[in-house]
């Protein structure tokens, strides 16, 4: 997709990486940045870790990822914004919550999304080496 797509997995943390025309942008890290007003950085506030060890609803949770994707927005302004990890799997619970200008969908291959796009990264260097 043209623009800025930007991926997700949320989990014990939160990964990242963003594409600009279809072109990863390297060394991307942005699951240790600090929001507005947070004493912790974004994985301890809106990952999967933090909705079971502060045992959020679905709904309290979802608005602290909210606030995170915002954020995110107000700096990066992505048109498509994919969720992966383990959370990914039940994106029918928390996706209906969040209000973002960018589309917001789950990641097609869910938990294996990572894997996936790693090995893709690393044949395409290669094919370029």
């Amino acid at each position: 997709e043209k623009g800025v797509v930007m991926i997700f997995t949320l989990g014990t943390g939160i990964g990242s990486v963003m594409f600009v025309n279809g072109r990863i942008v390297p060394n991307l890290e942005l699951g240790h940045i600090y929001m507005r007003k947070q004493k912790h950085d974004a994985e301890h506030y809106a990952s999967d870790r933090a909705r079971k060890r502060d045992d959020l609803s679905w709904k309290a949770w979802a608005a602290r990822l909210n606030a995170y994707l915002q954020y995110i927005e107000g700096l990066f302004s992505p048109n498509l914004i994919i969720l992966g990890g383990g959370v990914s799997k039940k994106a029918e619970k928390f996706l209906p919550y969040l209000n973002t200008r960018a589309r917001v969908v789950p990641a097609k291959l869910r938990n294996e999304a990572g894997i996936v796009g790693a090995a893709v990264a690393a044949a395409s260097l290669q094919m370029t080496d």
